[in-house]
């Protein structure tokens, strides 16, 4: 069975709300509504023995509506293929049904996309932060958190809680100002004598000489 046959056959078994498979670079794609998802993954397992789940992600379209989707990346051990399926979910109401009822596997991936996106999976068994802690105000992956950080209160839990205060990132964690020296010639190596690595330890960001 190939891609495009799985999908004409999930697209006949659950009618309405099940997009055009597209292709891209030989990777195959289709478009189920929220309310279909379960359903959609449950026939391909089942019927079409995509039986692996090997990715769930989530996606931020900021600037577009709907904002958000999840993608899932399916494969067959039989076929050897892959599918991906995608639920597009609008910026206020980012909530769609959990498929951890359908691959156990989903459950961290589905923990992963609540914590960075702020998408809700609705009937997870345990869906909680699994990166930051919980009340953590923000979601990192959205295209609106700044690179630099957000200030943020830690958790009384923490040793030594306090307040997580944005990074001074002078335009970003990549940014690189003129005249340091590069990653190579700032970090110590072996073949350099005991003062040249304690002397690039002490100034990493010494200027170099043109």
């Amino acid at each position: 069975m190939t891609p495009q046959e799985a999908a004409q056959r999930l697209k006949e078994h659950l009618g309405e709300g099940v997009g055009e498979p597209t292709e891209f670079r030989g990777e195959y794609s289709l478009v189920v509504g929220r309310e279909r998802i379960v359903a959609a993954c449950r026939f391909l397992k089942d019927t079409c023995t995509f039986d692996m789940l090997t990715d769930l992600s989530g996606v931020d379209n900021y600037g577009e509506e709907p904002r958000f989707e999840v993608d899932y990346l399916l494969y067959s051990l039989t076929h050897r293929c892959h599918l991906r399926l995608k639920v597009h979910l609008a910026e206020e109401d980012p909530l769609v049904e959990s498929v951890t009822g359908v691959w156990r596997t989903a459950d961290w991936h589905e923990r992963e996309a609540y914590d960075m996106f702020g998408i809700r999976f609705a009937g997870h068994p345990n869906l909680k932060r699994i990166l930051m802690w919980e009340g953590y105000p923000h979601h990192p992956l959205r295209k609106d958190f700044p690179l630099a950080g957000l200030a943020a209160d830690l958790p009384s839990t923490a040793d030594e809680a306090g307040r997580v205060e944005a990074a001074p990132m002078l335009g970003g964690p990549f940014f690189s100002g003129p005249g340091q020296r590069g990653t190579v010639a700032r970090e110590p190596r072996q073949y350099d004598t005991p003062a040249e690595q304690a002397e690039k330890l002490a100034s990493p960001n010494k200027e170099e000489a043109v």
